[in-house]
């Protein structure tokens, strides 16, 4: 029999067997399955991207489901793919062609389109790579692009229904604006800051009256494109003003004093300026109120001829500070004060955005969110943590129209066509030939493309080659659960709910599973500015997959984060050694043995097989309920629990006094069978979270089939769960534990073997007389003694008492007395040193007056404790000496 290696190297394995998974096409969905179909589809990277700690979590979970599902006999499917990611996408593009001297301006939309494909071609299935590395068991057969043929098919499918239904509108609207990027973004692409900002209190003269308002702005140059001026209607020191006019300074314009509930009375002076082209409430506003509309800044967030000469041209911020320093001029700066506000930055590029007034193509919310808020009002989806809900709910109950057109070239272009002579708007699959209205040759295509989170949000259906009605959409829609992070619940989670139950009449998934950020050591979200980020690929290299992925379910809870810290990867990789060297002691044991031959009704299990068998179906029964609850933490604890203390530290333990047992071949076979079947049940429950040691130990065992990836997952067997051999093991280690402590702390020579005295109650002796060999063996005991009170005891031993049983180990056959008495003495001479420096430490007023607090509270501990070892000290020596 081929044994294991003495040291387990990751880099040896990992990538052999990951090979040897994909030539043998295991990480397909089998043909059939009588217990049913799973499926999950993978949040899909960006192709901008490299493989982060985000990442390498959010695979690792949905990974553990689904060779878990995989194993239990369902047809499982995880399907892989990456997202176009039209923003970021673009703006790599844009910053690689800078760095080559070119312009995207300079190009054609064909040329630059044929650069976006270029750079996926080179970085798209970069971070597919670094996935497989993770050990990811995905179909990459199936894998899918949002902008391939397929999927780009579904997106102007849904595009054509939603308009043929009303549901897709154009419009003039105000939208967030990255002036660096050239596009709209949602208002879920906007990331607001806290920062640092100024408010301008300003004088407004009254047109015919003396006397003028105040009015506070955190933004003067748009006082340029002001059009009113709004108080709310029931604020009584204002009511009068309603109606007057008053004077835009610095461009003269007359506007009058309008009526609002938006307006907050308790904000500021209670009167706000109203510029319905800059601002989303203002223009609002402006509709109810049929307000002008002025537009003073521009694309590139510089100011219009509308903002007036003196301003035309100018960056924004420059138009500010002139702006201020006129009105300063004209005395007509009443104050500035220091005002803390949320700034609205580019998700991407961290520029501000600018509202600005653009005719833009619209999804109108309402319809599509009610029946996606029910769903999860009914339970038909679930968010786990729940709380996770309310996030959504909130979210969804206050949604706007969604405006899907962006301003850039790479991603699915809208599918509409616009008559040059007739101006005829039509809605279309492919260009027409002709326009339906003129019969005019002359169309062209609306120049903007759609929201990534468009294709994005038909994601589980569209990849299953939605709109044809195939075999695998039949077979996996919906799908199971969805694994993701809380940050893309609005970006990506709802809108896969509505567009799920809008063309496929059924939600996408049954459970929303949320899990919580990575951060690092200090509590500190992982970042570039920061540079604590942490690259999983160098981790592998230096630890292994295997013990990354058990790093990071360790400790880990639904929807919280987790700190990452070396020292837990280390543990890991303990973990995985310990297993290692466990599975080649066992392997070494085996080699006389043939698991074909042995007829399991012959054998004669002991207490210690009993029990291990109980442990082994307690723990199935336990990560089934862990896994069923997404509690992929409490999973890692029974798993490492179980095998590191219980197997390893005992069972094996137990084991080798029968592995070495030439006189009793039945005991050795029944060692070897139990033995070899309770670490071929632990790897199989442990292959979903560390597939790639148990498959390299899997294929050394005696009888096992081609892969552990098709091995059955363990299930509890309720008839071998047997509490009474439990809790015999548990008084025999517990008493085996108190004798170790004691030798321990008397310094007894490991290899010595000592006399011990058991004296229990008459309900427990039976127990140790049955546990008699174990407790010899494991707690290096030559002579032991059974029985009750009236056991004779010698005069001088150390004693204690567990579970009821008195365990009593005469000093004389352990220790050298007199040697004993004259260390005890030196240790009481060093304590009573430090008792005395410690004493006079905390008598020095010096000290204790002018050191921190937590240094004398220290110091006032180590005199307590030093105090408490002398008093034990000295009775021992008392003992001895008696």
């Amino acid at each position: 029999m081929e044994n294991l290696a003495k040291t387990y190297d990751p880099a040896q394995t990992e990538d052999k067997w990951y090979e040897y998974w994909l030539e043998n096409n295991y990480f397909a969905p089998r043909s059939e399955s009588e217990v049913g179909n799973f499926s999950i589809v993978m949040p899909p990277p960006n192709i901008t991207g490299q493989l982060h700690m985000g990442h390498a979590l959010d695979n690792t979970l949905q990974d553990i489901l689904t060779r878990w599902k995989r194993m239990q006999g369902y047809r499982t499917l995880w399907l892989p793919g990456t997202d176009h990611a039209s923003i970021a996408t673009e703006v790599k593009v844009v910053d690689k062609l800078r760095q080559a001297g070119i312009n995207k301006d300079e190009l054609t939309r064909e040329q630059f389109l044929e650069k976006a494909w270029e750079w996926k071609a080179e970085y798209g299935n970069r971070i597919t790579n670094q996935l497989k590395k993770m050990g990811s068991s995905c179909d990459w057969s199936r894998e899918r692009f949002t902008l391939d043929e397929g999927c780009s098919e579904a997106v102007t499918e849904v595009f054509i229904r939603l308009y043929e239904e009303g549901l897709i509108y154009q419009g003039d609207y105000i939208v967030n604006w990255c002036p660096s990027c050239h596009t709209t973004l949602s208002d879920i692409e906007v990331e607001h800051q806290e920062t640092a900002g100024k408010f301008y209190h300003f004088k407004y003269p009254y047109k015919n009256k003396d006397g003028h308002i105040i009015i506070a702005t955190t933004r003067p140059e748009t006082m340029l494109g002001d059009t009113a001026i709004a108080v709310h209607p029931a604020d009584e020191r204002y009511k009068d003003l309603i109606g007057e006019k008053v004077i835009v300074p610095l461009v003269n314009r007359e506007i009058e004093i309008i009526a609002d509930e938006y307006v907050d009375r308790e904000f500021g002076t209670g009167m706000v300026k109203i510029t319905p082209a800059h601002d989303p409430n203002d223009f609002e506003i402006g509709r109810r109120n049929n307000l002008e509309t002025i537009t003073v800044i521009d694309e590139d967030a510089k100011m219009t001829e509308l903002a007036g000469a003196d301003y035309a041209g100018l960056d924004r911020y420059q138009a500010r500070k002139k702006v201020v320093s006129a009105m300063k001029a004209a005395g007509l700066l009443a104050e500035i004060e220091d005002h803390q506000h949320n700034v609205g930055e580019c998700y991407r590029c961290g520029t501000v955005i600018e509202p600005l007034i653009s005719k833009q193509w619209f999804v109108k919310m309402k319809p599509l969110a009610e029946p996606a808020i029910k769903a999860v009002l009914d339970q038909d989806i679930n968010f786990v943590p729940d709380r996770f809900s309310k996030v959504y709910m909130n979210w969804m109950n206050n949604i706007r129209d969604w405006c899907i057109s962006r301003q850039l070239w790479w991603g699915h272009r809208i599918p509409v066509y616009y008559c040059n002579d007739c101006a005829e708007v039509v809605v279309a699959k492919e260009k027409p030939t002709s326009c339906p209205a003129c019969g005019s040759h002359n169309l062209h295509q609306d120049e903007d493309v759609l929201d990534t989170w468009f294709s994005s949000g038909l994601w589980p259906f569209s990849t299953l080659g939605w709109p044809e009605n195939n075999a695998d959409l039949e077979s996996f829609y919906p799908t199971d659960v969805l694994v993701t992070g809380r940050d893309i619940i609005f970006f990506w989670v709802a809108r896969m709910i509505f567009m799920g139950l809008k063309f496929q009449s059924e939600r996408p998934f049954k459970d929303v599973y949320i899990h919580g950020l990575i951060r690092d050591a200090q509590g500190r979200k992982m970042s570039k500015s920061l540079g604590n980020g942490i690259d999983p690929l160098e981790i592998i290299e230096k630890y292994g997959a295997d013990a990354l992925r058990f790093t990071l379910i360790t400790g880990n809870t639904p929807g919280n984060d987790m700190r990452f810290r070396e020292e837990r990867l280390e543990a890991s990789r303990n973990f995985a050694n310990k297993i290692w060297n466990a599975a080649r002691f066992m392997l070494m044991n085996l080699e006389d043995f043939a698991v074909d031959q042995v007829v399991e009704k012959d054998l004669k299990p002991t207490l210690a097989d009993k029990w291990m068998q109980s442990r082994l179906n307690t723990v199935a029964g336990e990560i089934k309920a862990a896994l069923e609850d997404y509690n992929f933490g409490e999973m890692a604890s029974s798993l490492y629990d179980f095998i590191w203390n219980e197997f390893c530290d005992w069972y094996l333990e137990l084991l080798k006094a029968r592995f070495y047992q030439d006189q009793d071949p039945a005991a050795k076979l029944t060692a070897q069978y139990y033995g070899l079947q309770t670490l071929e049940s632990l790897l199989r429950l442990l292959h979903p979270v560390m597939p790639f040691i148990t498959e390299e130990i899997w294929q050394k065992l005696p009888g096992t089939n081609e892969t552990i990836m098709r091995a059955s997952y363990p299930v509890q067997d309720q008839t071998k769960i047997n509490k009474k051999a439990e809790a015999k093991m548990e008084l025999l280690m517990n008493i085996i534990k108190a004798v170790r402590n004691i030798r321990n702390e008397m310094k007894v020579n490991p290899g010595r073997r000592i006399k011990a005295l058991l004296s229990a109650p008459e309900e427990k002796i039976d127990i140790l007389q049955e546990g008699s060999e174990y407790l010899k063996n494991l707690a290096r005991i030559k002579e032991l003694e059974i029985g009750g009170s009236k056991l004779n005891r010698p005069a001088k031993v150390s004693t204690t008492i567990v579970n009821e049983v008195e365990v009593i180990l005469p000093l004389a056959g352990m220790i050298d007395l007199d040697k004993e008495v004259e260390r005890l003495a030196k240790e009481i001479e060093n304590v009573e040193f430090e008792i005395k420096r410690a004493a006079g430490k905390l008598e020095n007023q010096g000290f204790v007056n002018n050191a921190p607090a937590d240094l004398v509270a220290a110091e006032q501990e180590k005199l307590t404790e030093y105090k408490a070892t002398r008093e034990k000290l000295i009775s021992r020596k008392a003992e001895l000496e008696a």
